[in-house]
């Protein structure tokens, strides 16, 4: 039986006043348990390749797709700079404006007549024409919290013979996610996800990932990396996991409880949770409701009066882009909805 909202919120300490896991998540109690021991734990690489290998399947089994078909990383960049390196000479990048910068900066610094034109997010779908090479975006994007029409996109690139890379770092542990319906998916698990910096995946459609040079291949990219420790002749996997660096130990070993906890979740309730502490936020806020529910809340404050409010209160939120930002997770209730409505004199 899949773990209920209250399930996942009990794996955690007590959160309040913590409304930031746009930034960055706050370890269950099981990962803070795992990185203590293990500092206690001589190193162990037999240990954590089979730590990290866990972590490859509770994260394939959150996107829905095979473990064969996810690659370990570190950052989403130099994941996304992976598949710029592999596209063709005068590729069209489309992406939505305000885009994250380690989704957009790979294909604008990639040389060989690249090129990366932008379309507000609510219209990217209509940008796409038939010179269109690939459509790079977030899920939910990270200065507003907007929710992507993913499915009108993924249409309109299909139509056009265009590759789709979707960027879910600030959708996977909050929202139901399929890998599948895109060529290739980035995630960074450091957010939502609650795991520490250091640990991220990559998803791809095996015909996609053909097309991809193994540009950052070393030992553990090898089909058997403790036999590919040495010389020029590793014979690398046969498919994601040919995209592999070696993990970081200690990151995945607390990544490992983090990314099996919300793996057994309810993904749906968890969404309806998260959304429904972020619509009565924005109602106690007088904010207007978003197109796609979401639980990142954020409005104008390019002076910082109201992010300097809410931290004078203890809070811990975010500003981005001129935005007042506020992410309720799983960890957060209704106490944190009142303690920020408080704090701006709501």
């Amino acid at each position: 039986m899949a773990l209920s909202p209250t399930d996942v919120r009990d794996a955690f300490p007590d959160a309040r006043g913590y409304v930031a896991a746009c930034t960055a998540g706050i370890p269950p109690l099981a990962s803070r348990d795992a990185v203590r021991a293990d500092l206690d734990a001589w190193p162990d690489p037999i240990r954590y390749a089979a730590s990290a290998e866990r972590c490859r399947a509770s994260f394939a089994r959150l996107v829905g797709v095979d473990p064969a078909a996810v690659a370990l990383g570190a950052q989403t960049s130099a994941m996304v700079s992976l598949l710029a390196a592999s596209l063709p000479d005068g590729a069209v990048v489309l992406c939505p404006e305000g885009e994250f910068s380690s989704l957009v900066l790979p294909f604008v610094h990639a040389g060989r007549g690249i090129t990366v034109r932008t379309a507000p997010l609510d219209a990217l779908a209509d940008a796409v024409d038939a010179a269109t090479t690939l459509v790079a975006f977030s899920i939910v994007q990270s200065a507003t919290g907007a929710v992507a029409d993913a499915d009108a996109i993924v249409a309109a690139a299909r139509r056009h013979g265009a590759r789709t890379l979707c960027d879910a770092t600030q959708a996977v542990g909050w929202m139901p996610v399929a890998a599948g319906a895109f060529d290739a998916l980035v995630c960074h698990a450091y957010k939502w996800l609650c795991a520490p910096r250091g640990v991220a995946f990559l998803a791809l459609r095996e015909d996609f990932g053909a097309t991809i040079g193994p540009r950052q291949a070393g030992w553990y990219a090898g089909a058997d990396p403790w036999a590919s420790c040495y010389g020029t002749d590793a014979t690398l996997a046969a498919f994601a996991r040919r995209f592999d660096v070696s993990p970081a130990w200690q990151a995945f070993t607390g990544a490992e409880p983090a990314l099996a906890l919300f793996a057994g979740a309810d993904p749906r309730a968890l969404s309806d949770e998260v959304t429904g502490l972020a619509a009565a936020l924005r109602e106690r806020l007088d904010l207007p409701a978003p197109a796609r529910a979401t639980p990142i809340v954020t409005w104008r404050d390019e002076s910082g009066a109201d992010i300097g409010r809410l931290r004078a209160a203890g809070i811990v939120a975010s500003s981005r882009a001129g935005n007042a930002r506020v992410a309720l997770h799983v960890f957060n209730d209704e106490r944190d909805v009142e303690d920020i409505a408080r704090a701006l004199g709501r």
